[in-house]
């Protein structure tokens, strides 16, 4: 029940228009103006207004003393409203934030981190696999025995071949391929590729034709390096010593592939035709690497 309005009861103040002569605008009837005597009094909700009907007259709406301080919203304006539209925008905010985070897995795939198998597959015999017709006009006789191996584990499959190639003439050996094909399942191999192939040109001995060159290639997966080497020299009496070498390394996605031929004179071989140049060599290396790559899809 509300308190009768009496002489003890302090009247809500008027609006503007009605303001008493001499009264500054937010002064309390026998107070001192506001700010006259020190800091303004905040406002404070007036105890005696009357905020619903009663037995002395109709209800009262409920009255500030004072006017509005400079940064505070006068009653009603804002208030739940203004709390529930930055609720809203904080959700909606969120609910894009949400969005545009699924969208981005949706596009990169859950598993964005890990390399591309770009179709390879694994195969138990590389040696079988590989496609080293390239070769056989220069080498007709292949290994009858090659060395072939995959280790296939969660996190790469290691696939490995090594065979020996001969002339037509030679009884001995005169040349080794070399093939390697890694496929990464659970690491992207990338940021480690061109730093390993860039480094072979340091690889070799003190002498300069001892040495790889290494040049970048293109046509092959994303990046290819070619790393060459000719130490080969002819004697007085007309034999070769030394050796060439040709590595075409390759990186296509979560594969990592080198194929390697290694060509050296064999003293033992009487009637071994002379040495295949390195362009020879390279162009071998080449074609057997992109058929080879093809098959393992």
């Amino acid at each position: 029940m509300n308190p009768p309005q009496g002489s003890g009861a302090v009247p809500p103040p008027g609006p503007p228009p009605g303001q008493i002569p001499g009264q500054t605008p937010g002064q309390v009837p026998g107070q001192p103006p506001a700010g006259g005597y020190g800091t303004p009094v905040p406002p404070q909700l007036n105890p005696y207004a009357q905020t619903a009907a009663g037995p002395y007259g109709p209800a009262q709406p409920a009255a500030y003393y004072g006017q509005p301080q400079p940064g505070q919203a006068p009653p009603g304006a804002g208030g739940r409203g203004g709390a529930g539209k930055a609720v809203l925008w904080a959700v909606v905010g969120a609910a894009v934030a949400s969005a545009l985070w699924g969208g981005g897995v949706l596009l990169l795939g859950k598993d964005s981190g890990k390399p591309a198998l770009h179709g390879y597959k694994v195969t138990k015999d590389l040696c079988g696999t590989a496609d080293l017709s390239a070769f056989a006009t220069a080498y007709p006789k292949p290994d009858d025995d090659p060395t072939s191996y995959t280790n296939d584990r969660p996190a790469v499959a290691e696939m490995h071949c090594s065979e020996s190639l001969k002339q037509e003439s030679s009884t001995y050996s005169d040349a080794y391929l070399t093939i390697d094909a890694d496929l990464h399942r659970k690491s992207d191999p990338g940021p480690e590729f061109a730093d390993h192939w860039k480094g072979y040109d340091v690889v070799g001995g003190s002498d300069a034709k001892d040495k790889y060159t290494v040049t970048a290639v293109d046509g092959y997966g994303d990046e290819a390096y070619l790393a060459t080497m000719d130490s080969v020299t002819t004697d007085s009496d007309g034999s070769e010593t030394g050796s060439r070498e040709v590595i075409l390394a390759v990186r296509d996605g979560a594969l990592t592939f080198s194929l390697s031929w290694y060509h050296y004179p064999d003293s033992l071989n009487d009637d071994a035709k002379a040495s295949p140049t390195l362009s020879q060599g390279t162009e071998w290396v080449k074609s057997a690497t992109k058929a080879t790559l093809a098959k393992l899809k």
